[in-house]
């Protein structure tokens, strides 16, 4: 996997969610919620999202818990134009994030751009999972 988000600055320690022993996970990867605290790696355009993988499952190691971050500073790739203070969601393309429109709400938004950049550029982001859509 490429293009994974990177810590910056550790706000809030990592919580524990399920994962299948078969997953592989990279650190840094952005998680999508499935069942009940169950993450797997997102699948794309507008999952919704559990957060980012705080280290690394190897596959079949038979861990079946992945400690995830849902909050802090991270650096992250964008798809399209962003603004400052934009809700960011899942683009089409696996851990690149674009900014919110209108169906994009509450579990399907990962955090707020902390600066402006368009497609293939890093930004800095606030992690807040499920954080207001305000512009809707």
């Amino acid at each position: 996997m490429a293009n994974e988000a990177v810590l910056l600055w550790e706000t809030e320690l990592p919580i524990p969610f399920t994962c299948a022993n078969g997953a592989g996970i990279e650190k840094g990867a952005i998680l999508k919620l499935t069942d009940g605290m169950t993450a797997v790696i997102n699948s794309g355009d507008e999952d919704d999202l559990a957060g980012i993988a705080a280290e690394e499952k190897i596959a079949s190691n038979g861990k079946i818990k992945i400690p995830v971050y849902r909050g802090g500073i991270f650096k992250v790739y964008i798809s399209g134009t962003v603004n400052i203070g934009d809700a960011l969601a899942m683009s089409t393309d696996v851990n690149f994030l674009k900014a919110a429109d209108a169906t994009c709400v509450n579990s399907k938004i990962l955090g707020v751009a902390l600066e402006a950049g368009t497609t293939t550029e890093t930004i800095k982001m606030e992690l807040r999972p499920g954080f207001n859509n305000n512009a809707y």
